[in-house]
């Protein structure tokens, strides 16, 4: 990899940049251009702009507000644009102190600091930061720099080829896949590299406008057998209640099938001790293919929902047991089934709002909530739209404010 010759900027320049059409911070000495992730930072551009020509060392480390994750610091250097002149008083003042932050311009230029193999530790642990994160990362990861330090996947190719023949072990597959990459602002990283493609994206808007017809169709038709409509809301109130439920086991057993334990294991967090993930590559790809991906790159707007095709599958089984549950009476059942499809589209928009939305209240502390299980500790936090189950099952997570 040839070596990057970057300029010295001075603090007056530095000054120069503070606006929409070009944002610079830094970071110690190290100046960075994050310009084109104004529009797709979670938090909102204003957010940055708050910062811009200015040092983000001691709000990114904040414990209260803007911890960011070891993660974020490690794709940071993709925007690195040059360096503050060293006589700066900005710079004396403002040393970087975060572990790694004094690597120089010598050591970006040197591909021996590059390790050559995924080297993967014996004892692997969900991804923890100290403090509270409050954002997702939005610098671009650097596709070959990634690709060379970790050995996993390259994201300028298409990725479910690459997990199916990798030969990763589960170890190494987990400690990798939890560790969040960003993709180029507003893009997708192809997964199938075929005509496949488009089944596997999905912008949020298509959850509504596909399955809320069904679901005020379904609530019409289960007054036809229903003494009135007190009686379908009753129903209908008991399926989204379900949902809830549903909701949190997907999570749990389905989507993190690779952390799922029994109650002696709530406590162990060492994967060797995880029977529940068989250790070959037809488990991995399933995993990567079912939420794998979206743990790797959190940030996709178009792998935040479910693709239509894949909730048909998971759906039928629960037209089932709808009528099953409700078996004296068919129309209950589809009053039932309707209200827990309508707890879906609320999951799936919320879900994608959590990620690319400015929310009100009740909902940023629910971002806040979800955060921490990308970010923190992926084997708790399950519940999405809420946490009143996580609290039953013991595997809430506490936000530092509570």
């Amino acid at each position: 990899m040839p070596g990057r010759t970057l300029p010295v900027i001075s603090l007056s320049e530095l000054q120069a940049h503070t606006t929409k059409s070009s944002c610079y911070v830094t970071h110690g000495e190290k100046v960075f251009d994050i310009t084109s992730f104004l529009e797709d930072h979670p938090g909102g551009g204003d957010l940055i702009l708050e910062y811009a020509g200015r040092d983000v060392t001691e709000i990114m480390k904040d414990e209260i507000s803007h911890t960011h994750s070891e993660a974020a610091y490690e794709v940071l250097d993709d925007h690195l644009v040059g360096f503050l002149e060293p006589n700066s008083s900005f710079v004396a003042t403002k040393r970087a102190t975060h572990n790694g932050d004094s690597q120089t311009l010598a050591s970006l230029q040197d591909d021996s600091e590059i390790p050559q193999t995924g080297d993967v530790p014996s004892r692997v642990e969900p991804l923890r930061i100290s403090g509270e994160v409050t954002d997702y990362p939005s610098i671009d990861t650097d596709a070959t720099l990634d690709y060379r330090t970790h050995r996993f996947l390259d994201l300028n190719r298409p990725l479910l080829m690459q997990v199916w023949n990798g030969g990763f072990s589960k170890e190494f597959y987990l400690a990798q896949v939890h560790r969040p990459r960003h993709y180029k602002v507003g893009g997708s990283a192809s997964l199938f590299g075929n005509f496949l493609e488009p089944l596997s994206k999905t912008p949020w808007w298509v959850i509504p406008t596909i399955w809320l017809p069904p679901v005020i169709y379904g609530t019409y038709l289960s007054r036809d057998g229903l003494s009135n409509w007190a009686q379908v809301a009753c129903f209908w109130l008991v399926g989204l209640a379900i949902w809830t439920v549903v909701e949190y086991g997907l999570h749990r057993c389905l989507f993190h099938v690779d952390k799922l334990c029994s109650l002696s294991q709530l406590n162990d967090r060492i994967l060797t001790k995880n029977r529940h993930m068989p250790d070959n590559r037809v488990a991995i790809t399933l995993h990567f293919l079912l939420h794998g991906i979206h743990h790797y790159l959190p940030m996709d707007r178009l792998r935040l929902v479910m693709p239509p095709a894949l909730f048909v599958v998971l759906a039928i089984p629960f037209w089932e047991l709808a009528h099953v549950v409700f078996f004296w009476n068919w129309y209950a059942a589809v009053a039932a089934f309707s209200g827990g499809i309508f707890g879906y589209i609320c999951y799936d928009v919320t879900h994608y709002s959590l990620h690319h939305r400015t929310l009100p209240a009740y909902y940023r502390k629910l971002k806040r909530y979800h955060l921490q299980h990308h970010f923190q500790d992926y084997q708790n936090g399950f519940g999405v739209t809420n946490r009143f189950w996580d609290r039953v099952f013991g595997t809430e997570l506490a936000l530092s404010a509570e």
